[in-house]
């Protein structure tokens, strides 16, 4: 017995020094040590539900297998097309008592409460405001419209079908002025993109882009010349542009603030710019007339009052012009030097509070009307400077009213909420 318990303590003894890290095992232990558990066998690949760990070794086969199923690529983002043609700019489906008024200038017509529900109508298009809206004088049956959602729109306004004919988006900015050309379907527009673009309305094309380092606010085509045109812009430059070469003919410029408006006299040898001069404490140089060939001001002291005019028009006969100030009123002046204000006669009624309101006179200028913040079209005598009429139009501030070019008591106006309407 003695012999079996020296050999197994022997052959114990011999383990623990060939193996010296391993612990004894003694049963009267109260705290045994921890049986280890052997290590889980690694995963098998599966090549089509789970992704290779950093790491580890690909074979070709895998690699092969993996690159069999290339990632989606990204869906592609739509691009708006510049041209969208809805409707049609022809006068085929208009009324045809409409239509001879258009023809015969709205002269003589006996019978006008036969279409006057027909003249009226209401445009939505716009998803945001309505900076400027404007006639054509050649397709008199078209109105077109600048937009802070980036949109031209050209209105068929007494269409029977689509009263939207086409939507221009060349711009990739708000939209800021537009104005039709004197001859055929072109039209001039300008905004935030620093462009001013011509536009063939008819090939819905556009043929000529005016690149300036300035947002461009507005534009203004020569009266006697429509390859001339006048844009003014933020950084209070004024140039001349010739369509023909797409060439700068004369900058006129006196780091003034923003320009808000320009109108050329009515012999075309002068223009009036009006500038945002706020900052500059410069009040005097509000308002200044311009000499066109020789790029200078014959007067700068025009309007001395502490006030910006966000609009100039001149009388369509009189030798005068007016300047919508917001102080709330309308001034007038005369085109004749020394380009007086007339303290005696304003337009009062209004309200502009900061709004870019514009003011237009009536084809025979014995009518002013002016838009209003508080949505509404005040008509003013020309005369007397009483306001002959108040129309409550928009829910938001009225920015742009304009007579029909060849039905005298036909006016259009467009809004801070998108909407552009048409009465009489």
């Amino acid at each position: 017995m003695d012999l079996l318990c020296n050999a197994y303590s022997n052959a114990s003894d011999d383990e623990e020094e060939e193996q010296p890290k391993r612990q004894r095992v003694s049963l009267s232990s109260p705290n045994p040590p921890k049986r280890h558990l052997p290590l889980s066998s690694p995963p098998s690949f599966n090549n089509q539900t789970q992704a290779p760990m950093l790491g580890r070794y690909i074979s070709k086969r895998q690699r092969a297998l993996m690159g069999s199923t290339p990632a989606p690529l990204p869906e592609p983002v739509p691009v708006p097309s510049p041209f969208t043609l809805s409707g049609s700019i022809l006068d085929a489906d208009i009324h045809h008592n409409i239509l001879s008024l258009l023809k015969s200038k709205a002269k003589g017509h006996q019978s006008p409460n036969l279409i006057s529900e027909k003249l009226s109508a209401t445009l939505y298009g716009h998803t945001k405001a309505v900076n400027a809206i404007h006639w054509s004088s050649s397709h008199a049956h078209l109105l077109a419209s600048a937009g802070m959602d980036h949109a031209v729109c050209i209105w068929n306004v007494w269409s029977r079908n689509q009263k939207k004919a086409c939507v221009l988006n060349f711009h990739n900015a708000a939209v800021k002025d537009v104005k039709w050309s004197q001859q055929g379907h072109f039209l001039l527009s300008c905004g935030y993109d620093c462009t001013s673009r011509l536009i063939d309305v008819e090939k819905g094309l556009e043929t000529q882009v005016f690149r300036e380092d300035q947002i461009v606010g507005v534009i203004k085509f020569h009266p006697d010349n429509s390859n001339l045109f006048l844009s003014g812009g933020s950084k209070g430059q004024v140039k001349l542009w010739d369509a023909r070469t797409g060439k700068i003919v004369h900058n006129y410029n006196r780091n003034l603030g923003p320009i808000l408006d320009v109108e050329f006299t009515m012999n075309g040898k002068q223009f009036i710019s009006s500038s945002d001069v706020s900052q500059s404490n410069a009040s005097e140089n509000a308002i200044i007339v311009w000499d066109v060939s020789r790029e200078i001001p014959l007067s700068n002291q025009v309007y001395v009052e502490a006030y910006t005019c966000p609009c100039v028009r001149r009388h369509p006969f009189d030798s005068t012009f007016v300047a919508q100030s917001n102080g709330n009123y309308v001034a007038i002046f005369t085109t004749n030097p020394p380009y007086r204000l007339n303290k005696c006669k304003r337009y009062e009624g209004h309200v502009v509070s900061g709004f870019p309101v514009k003011c237009n006179f009536s084809l025979d200028g014995k009518k002013l009307a002016s838009g209003s913040s508080d949505g509404s079209i005040y008509l003013y005598d020309y005369q007397s400077s009483k306001v002959v009429k108040k129309i409550k139009a928009h829910d938001q501030a009225c920015i742009d009213v304009a007579f029909h070019p060849v039905i005298p008591n036909v006016i259009a106006s467009c809004s801070w909420d998108g909407s552009i309407l048409v009465f009489e």
